[in-house]
């Protein structure tokens, strides 16, 4: 097996637009199955459209990251990666300051490695790894131990679980357009026949119609715009009442039961605060 990972410390002052580059170039003439390299971002900046010919493992350490692709928006709070397969264009902003670790990974350079663009939690045991492979520099690089920790981080990818965090976008116009829309006013209370009546089907017809162009259905997606909406604000230190309040829940243990069904704890949790 062979990796890479890229020394940013040459790279002190280069402006971010710059810098972006440069890791592009570097990424299409590495050779490898795993590269490894570090960013911090200014809370607020953007990584304009782009794609590259590894597929990625993109986790943000501390702030939120949100990457916007034609499949959909996709979250990435604090002990989550998003996994990007190769050749996917996409953008990225970051809400709040932002350090960012990524992983590069060949494709198929090991078996399991998912198709599709989603989300995943990270184990403690690929946090460890994550950081022990944006460490090791060029010099150990080449050694017995960073060897191992490459490959075993390389097949621990496939085993991570995958979150909703996603919010995939429907490929049908006016569906599509009923869901930007919501986007600007999330609400829990919009239902499938308020949609239905819209689009002049039938719940039936709506239902199957949703479901086929998102892979969810409305009450999930529903539920995962809200985090979306949710996740920026309670990151900055908003409390928790005023979040679940502004997005229309009709009570602080309604969005709790909500927060902890998506993610498996509730919001105090998650961010281990007491607002």
């Amino acid at each position: 097996m062979r990796y890479k990972t890229f020394n940013s410390a040459s790279s002190i002052g280069v402006e971010l637009e710059d810098l972006h580059q440069l890791r592009l170039n570097w990424l299409d003439q590495a050779e490898g199955d795993v590269l490894a390299l570090a960013t911090n971002y200014p809370g607020g900046h953007h990584i304009a459209n782009h794609y590259h010919s590894q597929s990625q493992l993109l986790h943000a350490v501390t702030g939120v990251a949100m990457v916007t692709t034609k499949f959909g928006r996709w979250m990435v709070p604090p002990h989550h990666a998003l996994w990007l397969p190769a050749g996917i264009e996409h953008a990225v902003d970051m809400l709040g300051d932002v350090a960012m670790h990524s992983i590069y990974v060949r494709p198929a350079a090991v078996e399991g490695l998912k198709s599709h663009l989603h989300v995943v939690g990270l184990t403690p045991l690929m946090d460890n790894l994550i950081r022990e492979a944006i460490g090791a520099s060029t010099e150990v690089a080449s050694s017995t131990r960073a060897a191992f920790v490459m490959g075993l981080l390389l097949h621990e990818i496939p085993n991570l679980p995958e979150r909703p965090l996603g919010l995939p976008f429907p490929d049908d116009r006016r569906l599509a357009a009923l869901c930007r829309d919501f986007l600007k006013a999330p609400s829990p209370h919009t239902n499938i026949d308020h949609w239905a009546d819209e689009l002049g089907m039938s719940r039936r017809t709506f239902t199957r119609l949703f479901r086929r162009e998102t892979g969810v259905s409305l009450s999930t997606w529903r539920q995962q715009a809200c985090l979306l909406a949710a996740l920026p604000r309670l990151t900055k230190g908003e409390q928790v009442t005023s979040v679940a309040l502004d997005l229309g829940y009709n009570s602080v243990p309604a969005f709790t039961t909500m927060f902890k069904r998506m993610l498996g704890t509730p919001p105090r949790g998650y961010f281990g605060t007491t607002n």
